[in-house]
């Protein structure tokens, strides 16, 4: 498994790294695509879900291997970590055969909507509302996230809100889904091939 890692980055990644550097996001997604061909973006994925079904030590070497780049790092870690495990631990029978194959093969691209931007860490604090329609059939949400790595070519988001201003859950969101929007590129310091956004949920 540490061997395939390893020469899918010499092969795949590190020959794109300064174009991504310099802002080629769409060969982000297309080199995350080429990962997950082969199996590295979906380890512990149950078979049936189009994954490997490998072990958390198989998916930490895999994590090891495409960490020579902070770039790819974030596309990988994004993607086949934060934004798939909550799904693959706690999403529903139906929820899960509908989104994890599609996610195995990144033909949906997955973002974690957590941080907001007077929040920061203080992920109880957040300000994002997801409020139950009239008929209970529902919800609704609004808000802004900040810093969300993979957020202007995520389709599935992980999004942390506030039902009915109280409880804190977490809701999949689809970027087909109207009211969903991505913020510009930030001009961060380093790992600048990744993409990280703001995230904007309008009555979605």
């Amino acid at each position: 498994i540490g061997r395939a890692a390893r020469e899918f980055f010499d092969n795949e990644v590190a020959p794109n790294v300064e174009a991504m550097i310099h802002g080629d996001r769409d060969l982000g997604v297309a080199t995350l695509r080429k990962a997950a061909a082969i199996g590295l973006e979906s380890i512990i994925t149950p078979e049936r879900y189009g994954g490997m079904d490998l072990d958390l030590a198989s998916s930490m070497v895999v994590a090891e291997e495409l960490a020579r780049d902070g770039s790819f790092a974030g596309w990988h870690g994004a993607h086949a970590g934060i934004g798939t495990w909550p799904l693959l631990l706690f999403g529903t029978e139906e929820q899960q055969q509908k989104y994890l194959p599609r996610l195995s093969s990144a033909e949906m691209v997955a973002a974690y909507c957590l941080t907001e931007p007077h929040t920061g860490s203080d992920a109880l604090a957040a300000k994002t509302r997801a409020d139950l329609t009239p008929d209970g059939r529902h919800y609704v949400l609004n808000g802004q996230k900040a810093w969300i790595t993979n957020g202007g070519k995520a389709d599935l988001f992980t999004v942390f809100a506030k039902t009915n201003g109280e409880q804190f859950s977490a809701f999949l969101v689809e970027r087909a889904f109207p009211g969903v929007s991505s913020g510009h590129e930030e001009q961060k310091m380093g790992i600048k091939g990744s993409s990280t956004t703001a995230v904007y949920f309008d009555n979605v």
